[in-house]
């Protein structure tokens, strides 16, 4: 075997024991015995330190410095980019720094969940003060002479810098503050009731994975109290939850998860078990399950369909028509918690946690002072003082796991597929019969087609830009927001 081969080979391998890596999470989520914490911990560092060795191998270098490039195929040359990417990143980080963030984050998530139940974030704090520590020293190992937080971004979202970010938020953050107040003033729509049983909750969940294409023959469904997807290939793993009192929860939370499944599941399988084979960033990850739940999921178009769906599985749902369920399904209310909040709030939430991890990875805002700036700013922007530590700091599993430069992923997501959406209504002009069928295949075919099949073969702006017909910007998405709930409210 030439050089190149014989990288792949190697690769190959790495890729299979990180997807084995990966169930372990899934399985800490899901189904482990919450005593197994610790040894779970254990078990986490063991890999991540198996894992860590090959990534660093000698070889791999001399592997990537003997390839003649000029032999190589564009996909070719795109496995040697994200090869080497990934052996200049790893490289800089010690093998002792990478197995205690494995092991001290794993037995950090049980802490945060412990803390969140018991709404005390004083007990969770001095862990999360490791964390950020640990994170501190992995982002300076990484940057050099550059920046930390932008060093955190390149493992999400490479190509994109704090500032990059900063710039396009804030555009955002006044245009969405002025919706959210207009909106406010609106009289509200009406909300669902009735009985939501959780195993018919449970039934339509599964029936609208289904509806937007999730491969159940190589993916599964299961609960957990944070929805979330994971691996690649031919086994995809996504969980919901459920709400007695509130359906939506449990499908658009099923929705957004088989977004970014049937991403993983569509990827070329030229790409499996190798570098290219996986989402290509988690804000193109994001435009997936976004576009999916929202621009397709929440439309009247589908809504109406969702309609008959539920009536039948509920019988009177307290909502008389299709109009008014779309207008129960797109409800702006006051909330806390982010993975519950609507298109027109979700991104202000997102934009709050951003600007206070960055905060704490620059040392702008100390570890002791983060439970007052995070309600300081939550009542800047919503209006009212959050309630309890589970509804403010302590409501995301994100930090206790480490996954700092994580957040802003979730709203560049939704500026993508504002982009997205703007050339898809244009490439498939049936669309909105289709979806009041509750045929989603149009534009899941346009995306698969057009987005997902690619796995990591471009850039991740480079891949939006190729998709839409335009470079990534804010203006579809606020565009989009003002028409849909100017209309819904009559503003």
């Amino acid at each position: 075997m030439n050089a190149y081969e014989e990288l792949m080979a190697y690769e190959h391998e790495t890729q299979a024991l990180g997807q084995i890596a990966g169930r372990l999470g899934w399985d800490q989520e899901t189904m482990m015995p919450r005593g197994a914490a610790t040894q779970r911990g254990e078990e986490m560092a063991a890999i991540e330190a198996v894992l860590h060795a090959r990534r660093t191998d000698p070889r791999v270098g001399d592997w990537l410095a003997a390839i003649d490039a000029s032999s190589l195929d564009a996909v070719g040359l795109a496995q040697v980019r994200e090869i080497t990417r990934s052996f200049e990143r790893a490289s800089k980080i010690p093998a002792a720094l990478a197995k205690a963030l494995a092991r001290l984050t794993s037995t950090a998530q049980g802490k945060w969940a412990a803390a969140r139940a018991a709404d005390d974030f004083a007990s969770f704090a001095p862990v999360l003060g490791e964390v950020i520590a640990l994170k501190r020293e992995e982002g300076a190992a990484l940057a050099g002479s550059g920046d930390v937080y932008d060093a955190m971004l390149a493992d999400y979202e490479p190509g994109t810098t704090g500032a990059d970010l900063e710039a396009m938020f804030s555009a955002m953050r006044p245009e969405l503050v002025a919706l959210r107040a207009a909106i406010l003033d609106r009289p509200k729509p009406k909300t669902l009731s009735g009985e939501f049983p959780e195993a018919a909750q449970l039934r339509v969940s599964e029936k609208l994975a289904l509806a937007f294409g999730y491969d159940t023959a190589h993916g599964r469904i299961d609960k957990a109290v944070h929805p979330f997807s994971s691996g690649s290939g031919h086994d995809v793993r996504i969980t919901t939850r459920t709400n007695p009192t509130d359906p939506f929860n449990c499908f658009y939370s099923t929705i957004h998860e088989v977004g970014h499944a049937t991403y993983e599941q569509n990827i070329d399988d030229a790409y499996l078990l190798t570098a290219l084979g996986r989402g290509v960033s988690m804000g193109v990850h994001e435009s997936q399950s976004r576009i999916y739940e929202n621009q397709l999921g929440r439309s009247r178009a589908f809504t109406g369909w969702l309609y008959g769906q539920m009536r039948d599985a509920f019988g009177d749902i307290g909502v008389g028509d299709e109009d008014a369920f779309y207008a129960a399904v797109n409800r702006v209310s006051d909330g806390y918690i982010r993975t519950e909040a609507d298109e027109v709030q979700y991104n202000l939430h997102v934009l709050l946690r951003f600007d206070l991890e960055r905060a704490l990875m620059s040392g702008d805002l100390a570890m002791g002072d983060l439970e007052a700036a995070w309600n300081d700013r939550f009542a800047a922007d919503f209006g009212y003082a959050v309630d309890k530590a589970s509804n403010g700091v302590l409501q995301d599993v994100h930090w206790s796991v480490g996954l700092f430069g994580y957040f802003p992923t979730y709203s560049l997501g939704n500026v993508y597929a504002g982009c997205l959406n703007e050339a898809l209504r244009v490439a498939v002009p049936g669309l909105e019969s289709d979806l009041a069928r509750g045929d989603t295949s149009a534009a899941t075919t346009w995306l698969r087609e057009n987005l997902q099949q690619h796995g990591g073969l471009y850039e991740p702006r480079d891949v939006i830009a190729r998709a839409s017909g335009m470079e990534p910007s804010e203006a579809p998405l606020i565009a989009y927001l003002k028409a849909k709930f100017s209309d819904i409210y009559k503003l």
